[in-house]
């Protein structure tokens, strides 16, 4: 029994191990299958099974003749992809390309077939001993005996380049066809693409470019150069996306851009006649954002376009600022500027895609050039002054803001704001006093945006300047409800009252006035003075302006709008038919400066001359004689006669309003010292001059020496003190 069961245990062991196959089957059933790949190739596969042809390899590989289904398969392929290479070979001219994409559609559509034959194969035994899955080891063999071969590589990679050489050339190729060939490249693996097709390629194309770029810019101004590159780049892009992989757009475009651009951009923005500056100087917008979008491309392409749009900005207008013509007409001056400001805007917009470094370029150059001319805070103010006095008349709100955003412009560029701040509050005042400002909203627009500038204690006595003008004509309403009935039918006198250090004063000599508004300026003290504590008035003549009615020789009577000088002096005619200038100095008492101006405008102004003077010049000398003009017309009945004044500041007086700058400046430096100094504790020299540099810089450029004498007198007062070891370190004494 026992031994009954070790037998049988034995039968089962050997059953196992024991494998029944016809010799024959592997032979048999491989004939089949190669059949079946002879005609596939042979384009007879439509009577074939698909599912026996599947069967029968799945068996094959069951009963383990996988290698033989895979060397066999191997060698039927070998077989016919040499046919087809001999036929390949054998094709002449254009055909041969043709040829070879015939060939390789039928390969590949053979392919497909047997790989779906052979999936069992694929997943099962290729996987398992890690040869190569069905379909790529078509293409390796595709690739070994066909594009590989000794007479086809070669002339398969000329023909290409030929073709694309005549395509540049602009011939019309078969772009279909070129794009199946070079799939077919990219098909069998990226390193064929690229080694035997993409590297040569750029090669050459970098040979083409070079030489057509240096025929080109032999022969052809900037503009054109750049739409012949502009164009070549564009052809290449295109062609990448119609027969090229997508891969070789950056290389192909960096070739075109290296070439055609980087190589030439000295050459191309200075050339003669047609290089940047001439682009920029005749508004070629379309070439110049051409320039532009083709040299962003190209390293330092940008900078470079960048320099030479700042170097020539920063020389046209330094030019501009320290032309003496143009400086003689302050409001031509800065009209330039603006008319400059607006084109470099436009050219940037426009052109440079409103490029936030060109921008930058464009203002810093301006602030360069702007601040050589020492006048400028000057010229900018009395911009204003035109354009606020009768500029601005019948223009739209929206219109004067733009305006006055472009003079904002400006004076952001401007290193000595305060001078600035001077001028305009003189500039001001003379509007507010005279009622010549064409626009309360317009004065207080700018306002608001100095004071959104620079602050509020920029701005807080221009503000005060509007608060007085309004204050003044409340209190000349009391003061005439409460002396209406004594004034009778004399003079009429409006008074503005402004307060001390609000408004620019001059301390000038007050002048003797006519005795009938004597008398009524004094009325007008003992209100006001009577309404008021510890108040103090004081007359400014120099700044008033009066309404005269005059009759002449021929009984024409006229208006006459005059300065309060004037008036003093054409009343005095009332009483004397003749005066010499040294005796109407002596009755009015006015500066000899302002007098002999306000002769001049009265005596020799054409049209305006309501006296006569004795000889007859421009010039006032003290031994002229004055009298009536009897003879003197005008077609309007209300005449204007204005003060013979230079719209500029004479040099003295220009020196005068620097050194009221300068000792404006002193507290303020002093100021910033302190803050520093009280924040630090303890500072030394070098840096308290760039912190106290960086503090004002929003008002004006500190001079290190002005600085220096700010320190030693806040040291002698006991703010600071120097250290005991180091000279040269500062410290604060609370």
């Amino acid at each position: 029994m026992s031994s009954g069961q070790k037998k049988k245990n034995f039968q089962i062991e050997a059953f196992k191990h024991k494998v029944v196959v016809d010799p024959k089957y592997a032979d048999k059933t491989w004939k089949i299958l190669e059949h079946a790949i002879h005609e596939i190739y042979n384009h007879n596969a439509s009577g074939l099974s698909f599912e026996e042809l599947y069967r029968s390899a799945y068996n094959m590989v069951l009963h383990k003749f996988g290698e033989k289904l895979y060397s066999g398969l191997v060698s039927t392929m070998t077989f016919h992809l040499q046919t087809m290479c001999k036929q390949v070979e054998s094709a002449h001219g254009s055909s041969f390309l043709e040829e070879l994409n015939a060939k390789w559609s039928d390969h590949n559509k053979a392919l497909q077939m047997i790989r779906d034959i052979l999936m069992y194969m694929d997943r099962t035994f290729i996987l398992s001993t890690h040869k190569t899955p069905v379909y790529e080891l078509g293409l390796n063999l595709w690739k070994d005996y066909v594009v590989h071969s000794e007479k086809i590589q070669t002339r398969l990679l000329n023909t290409i380049l030929e073709l694309i050489f005549l395509e540049r050339n602009g011939e019309v190729i078969n772009r279909g066809l070129m794009r199946n060939i070079i799939k077919m490249l990219m098909d069998l693996g990226p390193s064929v693409y690229q080694e035997d097709f993409e590297k040569l390629f750029l090669e050459v194309s970098a040979d083409f470019y070079r030489s057509e770029s240096q025929e080109f810019i032999e022969c052809s101004d900037c503009g054109e150069y750049l739409k012949k590159a502009e164009r070549r780049l564009n052809e290449e892009i295109d062609r990448v996306s119609h027969y090229l992989d997508a891969r070789s757009e950056a290389k192909i475009t960096n070739v075109v851009e290296k070439e055609m651009i980087a190589n030439h951009m000295p050459r191309l923005v200075h050339m003669e006649n047609s290089g940047l500056v001439k682009m920029l100087l005749d508004d070629k917008f379309e070439d110049l954002g051409r320039m532009y979008s083709l040299f962003r491309r190209v390293p330092d392409g940008l900078s470079t376009i960048r320099d030479v749009m700042t170097t020539h900005i920063r020389d046209t207008g330094k030019q501009l600022v320290t032309d003496p013509e143009k400086s003689k007409n302050p409001v031509e001056f800065v009209e330039s500027l603006l008319d400059k400001r607006d084109k470099y805007d436009k050219i940037i917009s426009t052109a440079f895609g409103n490029d936030k470094t060109f921008q930058n370029a464009l203002n810093s150059s301006f602030e360069y050039f702007i601040n050589l001319n020492p006048r400028s805070p000057e010229y900018i103010s009395l911009f204003v002054d035109d354009k606020l006095r009768k500029g601005l008349k019948g223009v739209k709100e929206d219109e004067i803001e733009i305006i006055l955003d472009k003079v904002m412009m400006l004076f952001r560029y401007l290193q000595e704001k305060d001078v600035f701040e001077k001028y305009y509050k003189q500039h001001l005042a003379k509007r507010l006093l005279s009622g010549k400002t064409v626009s309360d909203d317009a004065e207080r627009s700018l306002i608001v945006k100095l004071k959104t500038e620079c602050g509020y204690q920029f701005t807080s006595k221009l503000e005060g300047m509007f608060t007085d003008m309004k204050t003044s004509q409340d209190t000349m309403q009391g003061f005439y409800a409460a002396n209406g009935s004594d004034l009778g039918g004399g003079p009429t006198l409006v008074v503005q009252v402004l307060t001390t250090g609000s408004w620019p004063t001059q301390s000038g000599a007050t002048c003797n006035l006519p005795s009938e508004l004597s008398v009524l300026c004094e009325k007008f003290r003992s209100y006001y003075l009577g309404t008021h504590t510890g108040r103090r008035l004081s007359w400014q003549t120099n700044m008033g302006t009066a309404d005269l009615r005059a009759s002449f020789g021929n009984g024409q009577r006229y208006e006459l709008n005059v300065s309060t000088y004037q008036m003093c002096v054409l009343m005095l005619f009332n009483n004397a038919d003749c005066l010499t200038y040294r005796e109407v100095e002596q009755a009015t008492e006015i500066p000899p400066s302002d007098l002999k101006r306000c002769l001049q405008s009265l005596a020799c102004v054409k049209g305006k001359n309501v006296l006569r003077k004795e000889p007859m010049s421009k010039d006032i000398g003290e031994d002229d004689a004055f009298s009536p003009n009897d003879k003197f017309t005008s077609k309007l009945l209300k005449v204007k006669i204005g003060t013979v004044v230079a719209q500029k500041e004479s040099e003295p007086e220009k020196q005068e309003t620097r050194q009221r700058v300068e000792e404006d400046r002193k507290p303020q430096i002093e100021a910033a010292i302190v803050r520093i100094m009280k924040s630090r504790r303890v500072l030394d020299h070098n840096n308290i001059i760039a912190e106290v540099t960086k503090q004002l810089q929003s008002r004006f450029l500190a001079n290190p020496g002005e600085i220096k004498k700010r320190i030693e007198s806040l040291i002698e007062r006991d703010f600071l003190e120097r250290d005991n070891t180091d000279r040269r370190l500062y410290r604060y004494l609370a």
